[in-house]
């Protein structure tokens, strides 16, 4: 990381909003605005698109 600075809500400790510099780094947004997680989501819609494909021994 290049650096980093407080853009809102620095009261709210690590819930406040930061911006980062980076180079080469690949980033995955886990949380929308709505609060929904991909970490929850992700794994959900898998299973069902899977669920369909047989498992060959």
């Amino acid at each position: 990381m290049r650096g980093s600075r407080l853009v809102a809500f620095g009261d709210l400790g690590m819930e406040a909003i930061h911006e980062f510099d980076v180079k080469d780094m690949p980033v995955t947004v886990a949380v929308d605005a709505k609060g929904t997680s991909v970490h929850v989501t992700g794994p959900a819609e898998w299973q069902q698109r899977i669920a369909g494909i047989p498992i060959l021994q």
